[in-house]
């Protein structure tokens, strides 16, 4: 004979303050478990929205990050004149080739600064980038030493709005926009006149060089094309996705491990917290279960339903705690990506994947909180419980 699932639910209403207390606890541990899983994952999706399927990033063999890569500039010509490349309306290669620099900036509301990322920009970069647009202020005049800065760094750097001067390379740039890149990257950088750029720090040469196919299925006839040029061999060819995933890799894999032997450790105390209601539950109800197992009722069904209750108990506290996490979302952080060593801002990301991982991170907490107390009551003597009562 089964135990009613209604017994177990009336039953966590019976010991209000130690049902709610033991709800927050597990609320707590599952709020800081999502919000790891959330900081990695928006970390990782600003960063893979950065690139684009149909765009492919040229770099030197064996650099693990634009600033690290050389490539020469008859390279460059080289990489953007192959048949596989998009041509814009007037027939000329959509390829731009750009320089990275890292500047320092103040931050507006603390003390201290921060490594930023400085992007010298073809024309070309805003035709295979079209996620990047103006918010406030105009273009860059090509030839000329201005700068469009993102959003982000517009926020949260000192003079970095719209008419102000930012020192660097040894002279001064004026700020004359600010642009959005659909929460991407790029809103971490700053954007001016590649060639411009290469005069000021004195670098005749390319950090990285991004073409859009005419068709992004032909990637892999245009990386054979490209390996099989003697000329290019110091150089390899990648989708600009997967370029930028890899750049979050590093980083977000850090959050997640640090951030998860963080919530374990959190996680006894709501383990335990749950386990001590659980025991309660089962001291205060003695009569009743051997009540329940002179009717008929088998062991095994006294051990589902205990066990029932605790999940019940840790499913509540975790969409609790789920739910807290989600309003996260509506804000932003910044950090030093390890990978390129700069400061990129980027918002908690709520993902089905996150909602999955959290909610059984929390029954299963649940599950060994209240293993013990459910095995001890269903393992009750029928005379013993009675006489108890």
């Amino acid at each position: 004979m089964k135990v009613p699932f209604k017994y177990s639910l009336r039953s966590l209403g019976t010991r209000k303050l130690t049902t709610t207390l033991t709800m927050i606890g597990v609320a707590l541990v599952v709020f800081v478990f999502a919000a790891v899983l959330m900081m990695a994952g928006g970390l990782q999706r600003a960063m893979v929205d950065t690139g684009s399927d149909d765009n492919v990033i040229i770099l030197r063999k064996s650099a693990n990050a634009e600033i690290s890569s050389i490539i020469d500039r008859d390279q460059a010509a080289i990489a953007s004149t192959e048949p596989e490349v998009a041509k814009s309306a007037d027939g000329t290669p959509l390829a731009t080739k750009e320089i990275v620099v890292i500047i320092n900036l103040e931050y507006n509301d603390k003390p201290g600064v921060a490594n930023v990322t400085v992007r010298g920009v073809s024309q070309a970069a805003f035709q295979i980038r079209p996620q990047v647009k103006l918010l406030a202020g105009r273009m860059f005049k090509f030839g000329s030493r201005e700068v469009i800065v993102g959003s982000s760094i517009a926020k949260r750097f000192k003079d970095a709005t719209i008419g102000q001067s930012l020192k660097f390379g040894g002279d001064q740039w004026t700020i004359v926009g600010t642009f959005e890149a659909n929460g991407s990257g790029f809103e971490s950088e700053i954007w001016g006149d590649v060639e411009q750029l290469d005069a000021a720090f004195n670098r005749p040469v390319f950090s990285s060089v991004t073409v859009r196919l005419a068709n992004r299925e032909r990637f892999q006839e245009y990386a054979k094309w490209f390996e099989s040029d003697n000329r290019l061999q110091t150089l390899e060819v990648k989708r600009e996705k997967q370029f930028y995933e890899e750049q979050s890799e590093l980083m977000a894999t850090f959050i997640r491990v640090l951030g998860i032997v963080v919530t374990v450790i959190f996680s006894f105390g709501a383990m335990i917290g749950a386990m001590i209601t659980m025991y309660a539950a089962v001291a205060n109800r003695t009569m009743e279960i051997g009540t329940m197992r002179a009717l008929g009722f088998r062991r095994r069904s006294i051990l589902s339903a205990f066990l029932i209750e605790a999940l019940l108990l840790s499913l509540l506290g975790g969409a609790a705690g789920l739910l807290l996490a989600a309003l996260l979302q509506f804000f932003s952080v910044s950090m030093i990506n390890f990978g390129t060593f700069t400061e990129i801002a980027f918002s908690f990301a709520l993902s089905p994947t996150v909602v999955i991982a959290t909610m059984v991170f929390s029954l299963v907490m649940g599950l060994i909180g209240g293993f013990l107390p459910a095995v001890r009551a269903s393992r009750m003597s029928i005379l013993n419980a009675l006489r108890a009562g």
